[in-house]
């Protein structure tokens, strides 16, 4: 079946290649770029030494009102200071070696324990009346929410980030493997078709390096003899 192009004015080809160029030009990363989010390390520093503080005024405003409370709220909230407790611990070192190590799995694991576990047992914490909230508590919570908020928007925007880098350097290898040839130059993909019925397996498919080119930088080239 032939295949028919539309040819693009070249004055056009040459405005859409400088546009994509300065578009593109500051979303790209080198293989050495260092992609730790500062802020949400600070936040996860911070965390650390301000976590035994709240635990233990959670802990003593619970004994305090342990007694007058319903037998339900008593098991919810010792159910809920257990969980926080146990995967704190967890989810402070899923951030950090994250972070750190430009790891996405383990950051996004620190992601969901933050926003799936922590975050609802703490609003829980600052919401429900029925739990006699103390004034103590209502400032520990409230520090705790905002650590909380704060490390679930600079881990989401880390990961877009580091998925970025990710996508970028697949890209990079596949573009390897399409030009084994010239692994260390930029290389672009030329195509030469014989005419609308040449069939596809006669076609041949070649990299040439860009330096011994001399149109733009494209990704791809179609020349139609």
């Amino acid at each position: 079946m032939p295949v028919h192009y539309i040819p693009i004015p070249k004055n056009l080809h040459l405005g859409l290649a400088y546009a994509s160029g300065s578009v593109f030009a500051n979303r790209t990363f080198d293989a050495n770029d260092i992609l730790s989010h500062l802020i949400l390390q600070m936040l996860l520093y911070f965390n650390v030494f301000f976590f035994p503080f709240w635990w233990i005024s959670a802990a003593v405003m619970l004994e305090l009102k342990f007694d007058i409370l319903p037998g339900y709220y008593q098991g919810v909230l010792v159910t809920g200071m257990v969980l926080i407790t146990a995967f704190e611990g967890l989810r402070l070192y899923l951030g950090v070696v994250g972070n750190l190590k430009e790891k996405v799995p383990e950051l996004a694991g620190f992601w969901l324990l933050t926003f799936l576990l922590q975050l609802p047992i703490l609003l829980f914490f600052l919401t429900d009346n029925g739990i006699i909230i103390l004034p103590l508590e209502r400032a520990m919570h409230s520090l705790y929410l905002v650590f909380l908020l704060s490390e679930i928007l600079a881990a989401l925007q880390a990961l877009r980030v580091m998925t970025r880098k990710l996508t970028l350097q697949f890209h990079l290898r596949q573009l390897r493997e399409v030009c084994p040839a010239h692994r260390h130059e930029p290389c672009i993909q030329s195509i030469t078709t014989h005419g609308d019925n040449t069939p596809a397996d006669q076609r041949r498919c070649h990299s040439v390096p860009l330096a011994q080119t001399h149109a733009p930088v494209h990704n791809l080239v179609v020349a139609k003899v």
